[in-house]
């Protein structure tokens, strides 16, 4: 579980590593999760937006305890799971992120939403790992954002430049197995892999059940959005649904 300096931190700065590694055994059952769901999808090589619509496998991940035991701390012990990406940044062809907040993208309301990250293999700024402002979360606002249909993004929604200094800019290093949180307000991005390394990561994004996903809510396109936001099934992982609206139905 997260230490209270740890727990300090996510709040302070808006993300934290925590002392924490997935076994081996689980990274390899991941990596043959995702080498089936290419073989079957090859259009996911580099980035699958709903993981869970096309291999419910992957909520096996999203279960493990030491994993909600760590989200419960940030969020309570009331938790649902809404989504689950695969950004798997091939060497030499992975996309960039650009400088983004993750709440701009979501029909949850309130927005509340912590991202689990998990490093399958290692996330170094040679191969464009996370990078994020720190602090940026704090004032609990959307930032204004334009939308950038430039070739070579993982999605189309970018920060103004006048919103943040990018000389704040921290990287998140992490080894195989090893997780980061961060809040759905975070101002977060990442360089494409020029590197002769693979830099593949899963997300896993929890609420808490006092926010709604709103599934009649229209929202804002993203690529790799193969599947549209209204058709995410959210999966209640733990305690109860506090606001007594949200919709468990499975929707693909």
């Amino acid at each position: 579980m997260l230490s209270e300096q740890e727990i300090e931190k996510y709040h302070r700065d808006g993300y934290v590593t925590p002392d924490f590694r997935l076994p081996d055994t689980v990274l390899e059952d991941i990596k043959a999760a995702h080498g089936r769901l290419v073989e079957r999808h090859p259009e996911f090589a580099d980035y699958c937006s709903a993981l869970l619509a096309f291999d419910p496998w992957f909520l096996n991940v999203a279960r493990m305890p030491e994993i909600l035991d760590m989200v419960e701390q940030i969020l309570g012990k009331d938790v649902a799971l809404w989504n689950s990406s695969f950004f798997a940044k091939p060497a030499r062809v992975g996309t960039k992120t650009p400088w983004h907040q993750d709440g701009e993208y979501w029909p949850i309301r309130p927005l509340a939403t912590c991202t689990v990250w998990i490093a399958i293999d290692a996330s170094t700024p040679e191969n464009g790992c996370l990078r994020v402002i720190p602090g940026s979360h704090r004032a609990k606002r959307l930032a204004s954002h334009h939308q950038n249909d430039a070739e070579g993004l993982a999605l189309n929604l970018e920060l103004d430049k006048g919103e943040f200094d990018d000389s704040e800019a921290v990287d998140i290093v992490l080894q195989p197995g090893q997780v980061s949180l961060h809040d759905v307000y975070l101002y977060h991005g990442s360089e494409a892999n020029k590197s002769g390394m693979a830099r593949r990561g899963m997300t896993l994004r929890y609420m808490p059940t006092t926010s709604v996903y709103r599934h009649e809510l229209k929202t804002k396109n993203n690529r790799g959005g193969v599947l549209d936001m209204s058709q995410r099934t959210v999966y209640l992982m733990r305690g109860n649904d506090r606001s007594g609206e949200n919709d468990f139905r499975i929707r693909h």
